[in-house]
């Protein structure tokens, strides 16, 4: 067994250069003759990309066999009532949700986001038909979904039109929570029947403004959002 003259390191016979440091492998009993071959492969090997088609089959498979077997479950085993269309209202959800990353790349944000509300309406209204009455669906469930889709679909729009950055944005946030806060309440108050006003929503948008206010402020002084933008690293 031979080593290095540069590193020490124990080297195979057959190395011709030393794998820790590169220094060329010269033996004097040997000089000119041919090296045995390397016992390790000349070429690199890379493990081949999953492609998104074969990843969209699987995830058809998957949640489809999911479905199909809670289903028959349900009706031939447990059947005093269709808990299966919980299982099979996760895995709609699932699959509209990755729909745009596995199956179409190219589908419009806006496209996205309507389906993906729907996709959670059609959920709510499964667990609303077990129920033993559907009124919060129609009166609380649907009108959270809907807003939420509208406020993200504002959001996303706002980001990609106007000039974003990180206190723009936390601006958009902070003044779509205090609306989404007050609308939550009165739609509550009105299922509930109680009177039409704002109680814990006008603390949530009291702290709202005094945060926007400072916001606005930095973004208009310039060397306040310089000076911001320094400390906080972005």
């Amino acid at each position: 067994m031979s080593y290095c003259v540069n590193c020490g390191v124990e080297l195979e016979a057959s190395l011709r250069e030393c794998p820790l440091c590169h220094t060329p492998v010269i033996n004097p009993r040997k000089a000119g003759r041919d090296f045995p071959p390397s016992p390790y492969p000349d070429s690199k090997g890379q493990v081949e990309v999953v492609k998104r088609k074969d990843l969209g089959i699987l995830l058809s498979v998957v949640l489809s066999a999911t479905s199909a077997t809670c289903l028959l479950l349900n009706l031939l085993v447990f059947n005093r009532s269709l808990w299966s269309l919980l299982v099979i209202g996760i895995c709609i959800c699932l699959f509209v949700f990755t729909f745009p990353v596995v199956f179409y790349s190219k589908m419009p944000l806006a496209v996205a986001l309507f389906a993906d509300g729907a996709a959670v309406a059609v959920y709510l209204y499964m667990i609303a038909y077990l129920t033993p009455s559907t009124a919060w669906f129609w009166e609380l469930g649907l009108p959270i979904v809907a807003l939420v889709t509208l406020s993200t679909g504002i959001f996303v729009f706002l980001s990609r039109k106007v000039p974003f950055t990180i206190l723009s944005g936390a601006l958009c946030l902070f003044i779509e929570i205090p609306l989404f806060c007050a609308a939550l309440e009165l739609m509550i108050r009105r299922m509930i029947l109680s009177p039409l006003r704002l109680t814990w929503s006008a603390v949530v948008l009291t702290v709202c403004v005094i945060i926007d206010v400072a916001l606005i402020t930095i973004l208009v002084k310039k060397r306040l959002r310089n000076e911001v933008r320094r400390r906080l690293h972005f």
